[in-house]
């Protein structure tokens, strides 16, 4: 669950704000600002933060690391690197908005983390194809404030379904769907014990599912919205603040470890499974499959479900692609405000689109990392009439 505003408040120190003391002015809980400091849930949207440090690209660059620490939930990685425990976090896109605009948090989005690697993933015993098959259904997204529960129900509203937030043994009505949050480690054993019906989160649970109970992906994210942000890089506005040079040469690595992973997928697989240097507790087979299992054969036409419905597309399942494209933060703040979630949203009433694109994401440092690395036209399809810009590809 997210944290109440009591918890957030004795964590950031925000209730000094009262005082007229600014967040961004308060003494560092840590003087350890040399050394990057990783937190990260065991998934692989954190996958370029920790090839950056099994490849040894942050001491490329001149910067002392410490060993990645593993954190169970989104709670926990934004309170952690609030109170510098981390320096460093890959965090889902709508929690740095939430954390700024609605705790007044000092974070700064400074990249993208990675694209895609997402699937909505659904029971094999029940007849579901598409999203109209959903009504009636219990599932699990992993947080509210999270692009999982976005696009769902941008699904959900283009079949005329309603989404709902109510207690599981509550009936539902056949346009209904109920949501709540699961964490994305016990979405697996939910669904083979047929306590929901499916869900939708990052890799690798989706691909454990099919793997080890023969579940079927009803529609990758991706195929919905084509390289869609998930995860974000994440800082603190102080360092960026006060230590520019730090702040480069971090998001240098991480861009290089994203170049990197997307020309060694298999070996990405191996390093970061349990077989490899265990930075996740998977097993490597599963992990080749989210790296390197897109195809059409098995998702495409013909196939029950049709998981993925745009092949010209040409995407994959999970992408690395590091610029934080205005477009896309423009649409996540809009559809924010469509989506239905716990807590009081109406901060997003007055936010404005623009104001946030320009205050939230700070580019300066991935633009010059992405020039290093070889230019945007090593990360994928770009125009490079407009490197920088892009429009939204959206269709349910």
């Amino acid at each position: 669950m997210i944290l109440n505003r009591r918890e957030f408040l004795k964590y950031t120190g925000a209730g000094m704000s009262a005082l007229g003391l600014p967040l961004a002015s308060l003494p560092s809980c840590s003087k350890k600002t040399e050394a990057v400091r990783i937190g990260y849930l065991p998934i692989t949207d954190a996958t370029p933060l920790l090839i950056a440090h099994a490849r040894g690209f942050y001491e490329d660059e001149g910067l002392k690391t410490e060993k990645p620490v593993r954190v169970r939930n989104w709670s926990t990685l934004s309170e952690s690197l609030l109170t510098e425990k981390f320096n460093l976090a890959h965090l889902l896109l709508p929690i740095p908005v939430w954390m700024r605009y609605n705790m007044k948090a000092p974070v700064k989005v400074l990249a993208w983390d990675h694209t895609n690697g997402s699937a909505l993933t659904v029971r094999p015993d029940l007849e579901i194809r598409g999203f109209e098959d959903l009504g009636g259904k219990q599932l699990a997204v992993p947080y509210w404030y999270s692009m999982h529960n976005i696009i769902l129900q941008m699904g959900l509203r283009k079949a005329g379904l309603k989404p709902v937030i109510q207690n599981l043994s509550k009936p539902l009505k056949k346009n209904e769907v109920n949501l709540f949050i699961l964490p994305p480690s016990e979405m697996p054993l939910a669904l083979s014990g047929k306590k929901i019906d499916g869900y939708i989160v990052a890799e690798p649970f989706n691909a454990i599912a099919e793997l080890k109970i023969g579940a079927k992906i009803m529609r990758f994210t991706g195929d919905m919205w084509k390289n869609h942000p998930c995860c974000v890089v994440v800082m603190k506005e102080a360092l960026i603040n006060s230590n520019p040079v730090f702040i480069q040469k971090t998001i240098n690595a991480v861009v290089r470890a994203q170049r990197w992973i997307t020309q060694h997928p298999e070996e990405t697989a191996k390093i970061l499974s349990r077989e490899g240097k265990a930075y996740l507790p998977i097993p490597e087979k599963i992990l080749h499959r989210v790296f390197n299992h897109y195809d059409t054969a098995d998702y495409g036409k013909g196939a029950v479900p049709r998981a993925i419905r745009h092949p010209e597309w040409k995407i994959g399942r999970i992408g690395f692609q590091p610029f934080p494209y205005p477009s896309a933060t423009r649409f996540i703040v809009d559809e924010m405000r469509r989506t239905l979630m716990e807590g009081n949203k109406d901060f997003l009433e007055s936010l404005k689109p623009d104001f946030a694109v320009k205050d939230l994401v700070d580019d300066r440092f991935v633009k010059k990392a992405i020039l290093n690395a070889g230019g945007p036209s090593a990360f994928g399809d770009i125009d490079l009439n407009a490197p920088w810009d892009r429009q939204e590809v959206v269709s349910i």
